[in-house]
């Protein structure tokens, strides 16, 4: 598996995994009726941020997007948010492109990184950020609406790089 950065064919093959995972509406709050077209945007970070994919040839395993959490004056904390292909998930992509991103992040000079909205429910996510060094600050109560839980919170979990 290599991490590399995201061109545009790439998206052809980040849009089969990304519109299964938000049609699912377990971990993102992207409006339902993406299409190809309308979600391109919303993914592949312009930059100062960057797109990047994990792939083993022309498969793409995960895609992650990373850059600024707010403009300006918050422009020195940086974000991210990633997908795992649910056909390879449990093989170290996200590890792996969580590891990149807190790296890309150092290498750029950003203070901190600040994941916004992690959804409470997602243990996996929140299990595997804590042990990248992630710690919750917070958790907004009723923040994401689950299709199966109801209203369940969202963590802001933060970093200092």
């Amino acid at each position: 598996m290599i991490i590399r950065a995201a061109g545009d064919q790439d998206w052809q093959r980040i849009w089969p995994f990304f519109s299964r995972i938000v049609a699912a509406g377990e971990t993102y709050a992207y409006p339902e009726a993406l299409t190809l077209e309308t979600a391109q945007p919303l993914w592949m970070e312009k930059s100062p941020g960057q797109t990047v994919v994990a792939a083993q040839g022309d498969l793409v395993l995960g895609s992650a997007k990373m850059g600024p959490n707010r403009p300006g004056r918050g422009a020195h904390v940086a974000t991210a948010s990633f997908m795992v292909n649910p056909a390879h998930q449990g093989q170290g992509v996200g590890r792996a492109l969580g590891r990149y991103a807190i790296e890309w992040a150092r290498a750029a000079g950003y203070h901190s990184m600040q994941f916004n909205a992690v959804v409470e429910t997602n243990t996996g996510a929140v299990s595997l950020w804590r042990s990248l060094g992630f710690e919750i600050l917070t958790t907004v109560p009723e923040a994401f609406d689950h299709p199966r839980h109801g209203l369940v919170g969202l963590h802001v979990m933060y970093q200092r790089l």
